[in-house]
């Protein structure tokens, strides 16, 4: 069995972009760690906090019923602020995630994948799939990170943007009305680029039909993203199912075009 270690931005990102890859890990008998860069204290504020208690107390402890739930086995905090999204005056926060030094960053991502003796790592495409500030720092971090712990299996969990036209346009064939929620992925994302990658640019789309029970339990496990938990507990269980069934990854070294795969292989 082999150990893979995760690297996320924000409490919350293991759920949406790779909880189905963590579950059917852990049910093969492989080790999951965790590693998220920041506190997210730049996401919703509940109207629930208690008396001393920040958004990222909050969001530290849903994040470790989350690891329950995907039976994740350790998660480390790398201890970076939020940077809040492109433009937002947190960027320039120096203690911020965006404003790390890289070198540094890898070398605490690093100690882990040594330490763990990581047989893959899991990080985001170039641009973080969405263009968010901490997501491309991700990228960066995990690439340099892997270099120096000599991890060589690296997976950039990104979307399917042809699977997400596809989705879109059948569904305004059965006649939803997406109305101002309505979007193109083709379109500018947070830095101007669409959104994840081309199928023709991925390597590989995990089959994780078996666990998407476990992967919404662990986003429901992050309940003070009001918009972003809503959103997901609102989908039908047959969609829910066609829309987080796959998740999608480029391997690092290897090209395109997409298919079913595993990164244990």
């Amino acid at each position: 069995m082999g150990t893979l270690v995760c690297f996320h931005a924000h409490p919350d990102d293991e759920s949406i972009a790779t909880g189905g890859t963590i579950a059917r890990a852990v049910s093969e008998g492989h080790r999951v760690v965790l590693v998220v860069a920041t506190d997210g204290d730049h996401g919703e504020v509940p109207a629930d906090l208690g008396p001393g208690e920040s958004l990222a107390d909050r969001r530290r402890r849903e994040t470790a019923e989350s690891a329950e739930v995907l039976g994740i086995s350790e998660v480390v905090w790398l201890g970076y602020k939020d940077s809040g999204m492109t433009g937002w005056e947190q960027n320039h926060d120096p203690e911020s995630f965006l404003q790390a030094e890289t070198e540094s960053a890898a070398l605490l991502l690093a100690d882990v994948l040594r330490r763990e003796r990581a047989d893959v790592l899991t990080i985001y495409d170039w641009h973080g799939g969405y263009g968010h500030p901490d997501h491309i720092k991700v990228h960066q971090v995990g690439i340099r990170a892997a270099e120096i712990a000599g991890t060589s299996e690296v997976f950039e969990a990104t979307m399917n943007r042809d699977a997400m036209r596809r989705g879109l346009d059948m569904a305004r064939e059965l006649g939803v009305d997406f109305g101002e929620d309505d979007f193109d992925p083709d379109g500018p994302a947070d830095d101007g680029n669409p959104m994840g990658l081309t199928e023709a640019e991925l390597t590989h789309g995990v089959d994780v039909s078996a666990f998407v029970e476990q992967k919404r339990a662990s986003l429901r496990c992050h309940r003070s993203q009001i918009t972003d938990t809503a959103m997901f507990s609102a989908i039908p269980d047959e969609y829910f199912l066609i829309a987080f069934g796959t998740e999608w990854y480029r391997k690092r070294g290897t090209v395109g075009p997409v298919r079913e795969g595993w990164l244990f292989e």
